[in-house]
C-alpha cells in the first residue's frame, strides 16, 4: 500500500514542524540548566555542626564559638568567594581556601591562625544569638545551605 502524494506532503509537513518545535526548546532546557550554576541543585558543601552563644568575653569564648562547613562529596572544593552570614547581616568571607573531600572546617568568632582544620574571623564581639540562622552562598551568591536554631532547636534546610 502507498501513500499518495498528498499524503506524503502533510506527512513531510508535520515531521518538519516537529523538528522545528524540538529544536527551539533545546535552548530553552539549556538556559534552565544555566540558572542553577555549575554545581547543580544539590551542593557538597554544607553546614555542619553550629557551637553558638558562648559564655565570656575573652578570645577563648568567642573561639568556642563556631560554624563547621562540611564538604560531603570525595573532590575538594575551593571556597573563595563563599560567605557565611547570620540574620543580623554579620558576613565572614572565604578567601583561597580549598576544602578537601571528605573534610570540615570550623570558622570561629574569634582570633586565631588559620589552618586546614580552623578558620578565624578576627571578632572581637560574639556573632552567632541563641536563637540565629547560619546561611551559607557560594561564589555567586546563590545560597547553598541554611542552618537555624533556638527556641525549637535546630532546623537545617538547603
Amino acid at each position: 500500500m502507498s501513500a499518495s502524494p498528498a499524503t506524503r506532503r502533510l506527512l513531510a509537513a508535520v515531521l518538519a514542524a516537529g523538528a522545528l518545535v524540538g529544536a527551539a526548546a533545546i535552548p530553552a532546557a539549556a538556559h534552565d540548566d544555566d540558572r542553577r550554576g555549575h554545581r547543580g541543585p544539590h551542593s557538597s558543601i554544607v553546614i555542619g555542626d553550629v557551637q553558638n552563644d558562648s559564655h565570656g568575653r575573652d578570645n577563648r569564648a568567642l573561639n568556642r564559638e563556631w560554624i563547621e562547613v562540611k564538604n560531603t562529596g570525595r573532590h575538594s572544593v575551593d571556597l573563595r568567594g563563599f560567605t557565611l552570614t547570620d540574620k543580623q547581616g554579620n558576613r565572614y568571607r572565604f578567601h583561597g581556601f580549598r576544602l578537601d573531600g571528605r573534610s570540615s572546617v570550623k570558622v570561629h568568632t574569634g582570633n586565631g591562625r588559620d589552618t586546614h582544620h580552623d578558620l578565624y574571623q578576627n571578632r572581637r564581639h560574639q556573632i552567632w544569638d541563641e536563637r540565629d540562622t547560619a546561611t551559607l552562598r557560594d561564589d555567586s551568591g546563590r545560597v547553598v545551605d541554611t542552618e537555624s536554631w533556638g527556641r525549637r532547636g535546630h532546623h537545617h534546610s538547603r
